[in-house]
């Protein structure tokens, strides 16, 4: 549970400062998608471009509690696996 924090937690505040630059600089009602017009409220695209800047906050957060895992963390388990270590996995 405490690593899910330190992954969304962080991302939720960088998603609300990205979301209030990038829509400071690009109004929602002029935004194009596949080259065709986004016909939706204003409060609709706000949302859903907090939530796609939360996803890529949140995979950012993720990596880097994924990459500084010790190699203890990533070991663990190993072994634990019938075939593990014997080349007969199938």
């Amino acid at each position: 549970m405490r690593r899910l924090m330190w992954i969304l937690w962080p991302s939720f505040l960088v998603a609300g400062v990205a979301e209030g630059v990038f829509f400071t600089v690009i109004d929602p009602q002029e935004l194009y998608l596949f080259g065709e017009a986004v016909h939706l409220s204003k409060i609709a695209t706000y949302s859903i471009g907090f939530f796609g800047f939360w996803a890529v906050c949140a995979s950012s957060s993720f990596m880097t509690c994924f990459l500084q895992r010790s190699a203890a963390e990533v070991n663990q388990g190993v072994g634990a696996h019938p075939h593990a270590g014997d080349g007969s996995a199938k």
